[in-house]
């Protein structure tokens, strides 16, 4: 078994949809797992969740930037350390699709499987054990560090895997040592290139082995439709989180 592994599209459809014709154009690829964060930031939050949702072949978790549009939508309380994003995530949700909130509401904060005997952990980024169920309005999950060995280490010492999959940080990560290997493909929605990563996952072989890809696109159009739709925060975003002069 082969599987493809993404993390924070972020409301990038023109991305998403690059990358999934690239894995289904690897016929031997059985899965996709998505380390959350599928909306925010970009404007497409329902024609990316329409792109996942209808598939078969995803597994999904929740991050802080769905959690916390799904608090406006439910009535919970808004996470205080994303004050600066609420206007925008307000945007977020006065569009997003109904169908798509209890789907949303659905989904896990982690995903556990065992494949060829090999334990997996999907996860958008480090919750401690005893705030698993907290509510996003209390932060649970833990603040970003950067990428080393020894970080990646602290972080997730309180968890038993073979392969820890995330996001929520946006570069790239991948170390490996006799406790795990720590896997974040890299945001695919959020990238100062045309291009979009992911990861895969090759099983078949002991021990598993890991490669990591990227796709370019045209998002030209996607970088005006900011504009066009007015979203909010746009002259931050382009800049920060695609590389675009505003």
């Amino acid at each position: 078994m082969k599987a493809a592994v993404i993390a924070d599209v972020h409301g990038n459809a023109p991305a998403l949809k690059a990358v999934l014709k690239s894995i289904d154009g690897q016929k031997d690829i059985d899965h996709i797992y998505c380390a959350g964060d599928m909306i925010g930031i970009g404007p497409d939050s329902n024609e990316v969740l329409r792109l996942l949702f209808s598939r078969t072949d995803v597994s999904m978790v929740t991050g802080n930037h769905d959690e916390a549009v799904l608090a406006l939508l439910t009535g919970a309380e808004y996470p205080k350390s994303h004050a600066e994003t609420k206007l925008h995530h307000q945007w977020i949700a006065k569009h997003l699709d109904p169908s798509f909130i209890p789907l949303l509401k659905g989904l896990p904060r982690t995903h556990r499987q065992t494949i060829n005997g090999c334990t997996l952990l999907l996860t958008h980024y480090h919750i401690k054990p005893d705030r698993l169920l907290d509510p996003i309005g209390e932060d649970p999950f833990s603040g970003i560090i950067e990428p080393s060995m020894d970080n990646m280490v602290s972080l997730f010492a309180d968890v038993s895997a073979d392969i820890i999959l995330f996001g929520h940080h946006h570069p790239l990560h991948y170390f490996k040592n006799d406790l795990a290997c720590y896997v974040n493909p890299g945001s695919l929605g959020c990238s100062q290139k045309a291009a979009a990563p992911y990861a895969v996952i090759d099983f078949t072989t002991k021990p598993f082995s890991i490669q990591f890809e990227e796709v370019s696109y045209d998002k030209t159009a996607f970088l005006a439709s900011y504009e066009k739709l007015q979203v909010p925060d746009r002259n931050f975003i382009l800049p920060v989180f695609h590389g675009a002069v505003t």
